[in-house]
């Protein structure tokens, strides 16, 4: 099995005062031809956004989006009529799907928010825009991989349009976890926080890795970390 890792260092940048954003993937003004997405993740932005900053309302389509909160407050307003502020552990899906218009705000005003937003191709364009939202503490995550987004919504988990399973784990000193990528498929692990190795490779806070051979994936941690990964049909 082969790891190809994509370090925190080499991602595309973009900082305009109230916004620090770190891109897995080309986005916006950062465009890399080697680095595009992987299967059908397209989408892996780390933003800082400082308080009361934000972005103002804008379209998005035929897009899967996911945001998932680290630090702080994240409000969040939509032209189907949700609105809703998201904290750590909370999970966020929008189906842009025909067309929705959104923004997204730091809800606090003397603290910054740290979240991922995730976009995921969906399997069809011109779905009806929807949007769900579900809260996996850290007893849910901790010393397991917790599915958190899948295809079918199993184990309470968000329903993203496409054959797509996302977990995520928070892991102290002395736990591991494991996972059976199968033939067909392939995994991208993001560390959200902390450090990890994987399958012996020592990962830090914003690397992600590609694995696209089957097998087995095994986490341990020297510390502390918090990671997500993408099991998908490639």
């Amino acid at each position: 099995m082969t790891l190809t890792l994509r370090r925190s260092e080499e991602r595309g940048k973009a900082n305009f005062g109230w916004l620090d954003s770190k891109h897995s993937f080309s986005f916006g003004h950062y465009y890399d031809p080697k680095h595009i997405g992987f299967g059908p993740l397209r989408v892996i932005n780390e933003d800082r956004v400082a308080p009361s900053g934000g972005f103002p309302t804008h379209p998005h389509s035929d897009m899967e989006i996911i945001s998932y909160v680290l630090e702080g407050a994240l409000e969040h307003k939509d032209s189907i009529g949700t609105g809703s502020v998201i904290r750590p552990g909370d999970v966020q899906r929008m189906t842009a799907g025909t067309g929705v218009r959104h923004s997204e705000f730091n809800a606090s005003k003397t603290e910054s928010v740290h979240f991922l937003q995730i976009w995921i191709i969906p399997e069809k364009k011109g779905l009806a825009p929807s949007y769900e939202q579900k809260t996996f503490d850290d007893a849910a995550k901790h010393g397991q991989l917790r599915l958190i987004g899948s295809r079918d919504g199993r184990e309470g988990s968000v329903t993203i349009h496409r054959d797509v399973d996302l977990y995520a784990t928070s892991l102290t000193r002395g736990q591991s976890v494991r996972h059976i990528l199968k033939a067909g498929r392939g995994a991208w692990v993001q560390v959200a926080r902390g450090s990890a190795t994987l399958n012996g490779e020592l990962i830090g806070a914003g690397d992600g890795v590609s694995i696209d051979q089957p097998g087995e994936l095994v986490l341990d941690v020297p510390d502390t970390a918090e990671v997500l990964l993408f099991d998908m049909a490639m």
